[in-house]
Parts: structure tokens; sequence; C-alpha cells
């Protein structure tokens, strides 16, 4: 068969491709493998982490959100208040909301309305919950101080208005650790520190930034700052000498708007545009400048990329204004140093983003973020949560963070004291679920002990003949000698004593072995 000739050398042909190709798979003994197998899903706790609406009722709804054309989140958030910038006529305004007072918004709530011109950003202080400061484009920055419960009536004095800047003010940031210390910055490229206090001026930095500055965010501990610039420069300035430690020119060479912000070990993350216009995530080490660490392309929309960091966690949530998306990643020691974890996605597009303090979180739910996402006519809740089984308070989730306190004053960090933040557990405001309840038996437990058949005539015996040990003691107005019942006075306490130590013992022995479960449940042992 002649034909058969035809098809044997195609058919040798494969038969020794198939066998190169298994070669490869077969170990061979005396040689390394050519190929070896490892895992390629990164492990980290926050790999499963969703975020997730609130309910529609649980929203806070017309609100008439501010239409300025700039690059501000538009909202601030504290565990007691959301503030809002909003349209108004005739100047600036912002809404200040209970966090409780959800659903419609009536149109003639009360506004903070002291500005001549627009409202471009706010921010609460971080050591007063009823505290916010504002920039404008009247070239002020004023300071409010909101009632305990909200106000009733509108806000029109502020607390102190200071005066400084010759152009409009964009960005207001408080000093993280040092009280009443705020920065704000200019479109007149000047950056001002002031101690409100006192309503004072206490350093003014000119002639750092040769054009516009994009955003300001503090180091941990408030002994510098890093700037994003329009020269396309980020720079960390030390404000108390008005010097710039480092500086990296071109961190992206895109031509629109970039922000940086200082991570809690000293790195800095940064997001801009490639020359291209694609957005980018950068991440850089201050001792060498020269190339980033970590360098990611996300995309090619127009928005401008807002970060918002979570130091306890190490955890950076980007959302693009007009974007209906927050993508998070996690920050490690090892390349690629940029981990993308997910997104979280919507319909609707994205005005501004207001960011919640951790101290602000329901850690019985395991929420680690909380995000407040401005429609066009609303403020939507998203809430962030680690899927977790245990109902336990989860410490690898919840380390200590910081806290209301100051950890200075004033007048100590301008004399060059420099104190990180004074932290607090997160512990305290963890609250068991219901599930947990202790559930009591109304059955009488002490029945179940005594035998079945019982004698005649101890169930024919009165109730008084019961056991002397479970009698009450004798009242001291009763007839006993005075060294009887000091006697029994001195057992009663002893024995409340060794009650008191046995359950402190016992409460040490519970919270040790709902910690090992913990971890067990985490899949950490």
């Amino acid at each position: 068969m002649p034909h058969l000739w035809h098809v044997w050398p195609c058919c040798t042909a494969l038969l020794v491709a198939t066998l190169v190709a298994v070669s490869h798979l077969i170990p061979v003994p005396g040689c390394a493998p050519a190929m070896s197998f490892r895992k390629v899903v990164r492990q980290s706790k926050f790999r499963h982490v969703f975020g997730q609406p609130v309910k529609t009722e649980q929203c806070y709804d017309d609100i008439r959100v501010s239409r300025v054309t700039w690059d501000s989140t538009f909202c601030a958030v504290n565990p007691a208040f959301v503030a809002i910038i909003v349209e108004a006529s005739g100047g600036g305004a912002f809404l200040v909301l209970p966090l409780h007072k959800t659903g419609r918004i009536d149109k003639s709530y009360p506004t903070v309305c002291g500005h001549t011109g627009p409202i471009l950003d706010i921010d609460w202080c971080p050591h007063n919950d009823h505290v916010i400061a504002s920039g404008s484009e009247d070239c002020t920055v004023m300071v409010w101080q909101i009632p305990e419960n909200g106000l009733t009536q509108p806000l029109t004095e502020p607390v102190v208005v200071l005066e400084g800047h010759s152009k409009r003010v964009g960005i207001i940031t408080w000093h993280p650790t040092a009280r009443n210390v705020l920065l704000s910055a200019g479109c007149d490229n000047v950056v001002l520190i002031w101690n409100v206090g006192t309503a004072e001026e206490l350093y003014r930095l000119d002639g750092l930034h040769p054009d516009l500055i994009y955003s300001v965010s503090w180091s941990r501990d408030g002994s510098r700052f890093c700037t994003a610039c329009k020269d396309k420069s980020v720079r960390v300035i030390d404000p108390r000498r008005g010097t710039i430690v480092a500086e990296k020119e071109r961190a992206h060479e895109g031509a629109r708007p970039m922000r940086a912000i200082f991570l809690a070990d000293g790195k800095i993350f940064t997001t801009g545009f490639s020359r291209m216009s694609e957005r980018q995530l950068a991440l850089w080490d201050l001792e060498n400048l020269e190339e980033p660490m970590g360098l990611q392309e996300l995309d090619s929309s127009n928005g401008a990329l807002l970060p918002f960091y979570d130091p306890d966690t190490n955890v950076v949530y980007v959302c693009g204004k007009g974007d209906s998306s927050i993508r998070y990643f996690e920050i490690t020691e090892e390349p690629p140093y940029i981990h993308f974890l997910n997104t979280f996605t919507s319909k609707e597009p994205q005005r501004g983003m207001g960011w919640m303090p951790k101290r602000g979180l329901d850690v019985s739910k395991c929420e680690i973020a909380r995000f407040y996402k401005l429609h066009e006519r609303k403020c939507e809740p998203i809430i962030m949560t680690v899927p977790r089984k245990s109902d336990l308070f989860q410490d690898d989730l919840y380390p200590d963070t910081a806290g209301p306190e100051a950890a200075m004053e004033a007048e100590e960090w301008v004399a060059g004291q420099t104190a990180g933040p004074v932290l607090v557990s997160l512990r305290q405001a963890y609250v068991p679920s219901k599930q947990r309840d202790l559930k009591v038996s109304r059955r009488n437990v002490l029945n179940e002990g005594r035998p079945a058949a019982t004698p005649p005539a101890a169930a024919t015996a009165p109730p008084a003949a019961a056991p002397a040990r479970l009698s009450a003691p004798p009242a001291l107005g009763t007839a006993t000698t005075g060294s009887t019942a000091g006697g029994r006075l001195e057992e009663v306490l002893q024995e409340v004593a060794a009650l008191r130590l046995l359950v402190t013992e016992q409460g040490q022995r519970i919270s040790r072995l709902e910690e090992q479960l913990s971890r067990l449940e985490n899949g950490h042992v």
C-alpha cells in the first residue's frame, strides 16, 4: 500500500514532537527539572475585600453637589458628621449633616455659608470632630465650630478667618499630630502654615513652587510634607526650615493633574498620566528617586485619580473623578510593590469622594474602609468589608490606629519637636453580634441530680428540713454570740474575694481562647 508511506513521515514528526514536549515534564534522574510549578496567586488577607453600597434609605438624597471645576474631593467625613460642598448663590456654602440624618435632605436645611466665593476644599480637624476648615475662591481660609447635634440655623460666623493668600485657596489640610496647625495652598503657588489657636501665620513657603500646586500630603509624624506641582515635579519639603528635602522632576510625563501622598514608611505614592495620556500609579523611595520602585498603567480615561491611603493596612484606594469604579491596591515590601487587589464598580460616575477615618468604622462587621460617593444629587456610602466567618474582634485587620488626641501643641511643633500620632485600640468599639447572646434555659437543673425514688420520710418532711448548707446565714439581729457572727462574716468575705479572683482568671482565659480561635479561623496557625 504505497499511500501509507506518504503518511509515515508526518506520523514520525508528530511522534518526535510529542516526545520532546513530554520530556520537559518527565523528571530525568540526575538532571534538574526543566520547569518548576509554583503558586501564582499571592496570599493576602485583603484579596477578597468587596465593596457594597448601602440601601437607598441610608443615602443622603436631594443634595445639589457643587459644579466647580476643581479637582477636589468636595466631601469630608469624620465619625460624627459628613460635610459636602454644595451649589450656592451669592457665595460659597457646604452642608454639614450628622451621620444618622439620612434620607431626603430638605432644600431649606441650614448650611455653612460665610464665604463670598465658591468653596474649593474642606477638611475636618483630626483632633476635634466639631471643627472644620474651608478654603475658597475669595482667597480666605475659615475655621468653623459645628454645634454638638448639627446645624439648626445657617452658620455665617467662623471662629477665625485666615487671610494671607493673594489668589483662590484650593487645598486645606490639618497637621496629623500637632493641635491647631493648618496648612493651606493657593493658586498663588504659596503654601501657608497657620496656628489656628492664635490666628497667626507660622510659616510662609514662597518661591518653592514655580507653578500651580495640585496636592499636599503630610508625613505620618508631620515633620515634612510632599507636593505635586503642575511643573510635573514631586517635592518633599521641611516646613520648619523652608527647604526642599528631595525633588523628583517629571514624575509623570503627562500634562494632566497628578497627586502625591506620603505612606507610613516614608515612601511616596503618586498618581498621574503618561505621555500618551494613560493614567499611571507609581511608588517612590526617597533614597533613590531616579526610577520608581513600581509603576503601573491603568487606562486612558481623562479624570484625575484621587488616592486614599490606609496606613494601618497599607492599602491604597484610587478613585477617578468621573469614573464609576474604585480600585484598590496593597503596598508591600516585595516586588512589584504595588499589588492590585480588586475593583468596586457601580453604574453612575462619581463627582467627588469622602473617606471615613478608621475610628469611625464598624469593626464588628470587619469593615476596613467606608467611602461617601457624591452623585449629581445625592451622597451614597460604600462599605468595604473583609469577609470573615468569626464573630470575634479581628486583631490583624485592626491594629492600633491614630486617635483623636493630639500628640503635641502647636508651640511644641514650632519649637522643633516631632511625634507620631497617639494610637488607640479599636477593640473598645467592637460590639459582639446578637447571635452570640447567652440563652438561659428555664428548667430546674437542681432536680436533675436527685435520685428517682425518694424515701417516704424525706418526701413528707416540711420544707424547713432542707440541708443546713443551703439555709441563709442568720441575720445580725438574731440571738447569736458576737464571735460566731464575726467568724461567719469573715468567711463570707473570704469566699467573695476568692470568687472575684476566680472570675478574673476565667475572664483572662476566655480572652486567650478567643484570640487563639480567631487565629485558627483566619489561617494564621
